[in-house]
């Protein structure tokens, strides 16, 4: 397993110093538990709806003890705190301290740090106020840092795939806090066309599948749960059965820092209907500050899969009546 502290820093600014400094800080002190299954000991339900688990509230606690050192005036917006704005604060940071708290309790590389920043302004800010992203995997150390308008820099080789046929394509797409049986009645077709020709993955962390796409590894992330809810009746209630009273479809902290990585490398992110996310509010974390998202590493295969989940939602909406 590579060594924290010999992870390269990237030059930029010092606010991108500042926002890869955190990640890799909180990468360093979850490493140790990764795995650990004293880690899967619940200690509450975090701001978003999800149970916090161990592992979550000591990545939670490095974050504020990182941010009284080093930047005290800067807001942040984290999974399990919510929103604490100091007086005064102009940015404001929004933090996935474990993107994939599941995988990182089993000890798999698909659990990372996810850090965003963006002005905090009038206390309303959207996507497409994101200025820097940075996502840092917590098993392998590899990082991947993008600045709005100045590409994306990483530890690995960047590269979106040109495939642009289905039945062809590696993809992934989540089931956690989701009823299965309609998110395969929507995506269905997609992976019976891909699962011989292609690959179908679920890894649990929105951060590292995005990140994929952005490495050529896959080729599109499908999540269409927030659609699902404001276009088919009665799904609002399945999704709280199978979310324990929660409905834990992907927030802002979840998307925020994949999301201009992966844009940045060149790849294709919309909402469940096909439209930019840069309209959506970053602080917040309830269904209504919730997104669907078809990320694709071309424009044509994103094309293809807007039109495939399209034909879902309305297969699914028949066959609830």
């Amino acid at each position: 397993m590579e060594n924290a502290a010999s992870v390269p820093k990237p030059s930029s600014s010092a606010q991108a110093e500042l926002v890869f400094d955190l990640a890799r800080s909180l990468r360093e002190r979850v490493l140790p538990a990764l795995g650990s299954h004293a880690g899967r000991t619940f200690s509450g339900d975090g701001a978003g709806g999800d149970l916090t688990f161990a592992v979550d509230e000591l990545a939670e606690r490095s974050l504020e003890e990182f941010l009284a050192e080093r930047a005290p005036g800067l807001a942040y917006y984290s999974e399990d705190r919510g929103l604490v704005a100091p007086a005064g604060a102009t940015d404001v940071l929004i933090v996935d301290p474990i993107d994939g708290t599941r995988p990182a309790m089993a000890g798999l590389e698909s659990a990372c740090v996810a850090v965003a920043l963006a002005p905090l302004g009038d206390g309303d800010p959207t996507m497409a106020d994101v200025e820097l992203g940075c996502v840092f995997e917590i098993k392998s150390g590899d990082w991947f840092l993008a600045e709005h308008g100045k590409g994306l820099r990483s530890s690995r080789s960047i590269g979106p795939s040109a495939v642009a046929d289905v039945g062809r394509m590696f993809w992934a797409y989540g089931f956690r806090g989701r009823p299965a049986r309609a998110i395969v009645e929507v995506i269905g077709d997609l992976i019976d066309a891909s699962s011989v020709g292609g690959g179908t993955f679920e890894l649990g962390s929105q951060a590292f599948a995005m990140t994929r796409i952005a490495t050529g590894q896959l080729d599109a992330v499908v999540e269409v749960g927030s659609r699902l809810i404001e276009e088919v009746p009665g799904m609002r209630e399945e999704f709280e059965r199978v979310g324990r009273g929660q409905v834990l479809n992907n927030s802002p902290y979840d998307l925020a820092a994949p999301w201009l990585c992966l844009v940045e490398a060149g790849g294709v992110v919309s909402d469940g209907w096909g439209a930019p996310l840069d309209r959506h509010q970053l602080l917040g974390s309830g269904h209504e500050f919730q997104m669907s998202s078809i990320s694709a590493g071309n424009p044509a295969l994103h094309r293809a899969l807007v039109e495939a989940v399209d034909a879902g939602v309305a297969r699914l909406r028949e066959a609830r009546g």
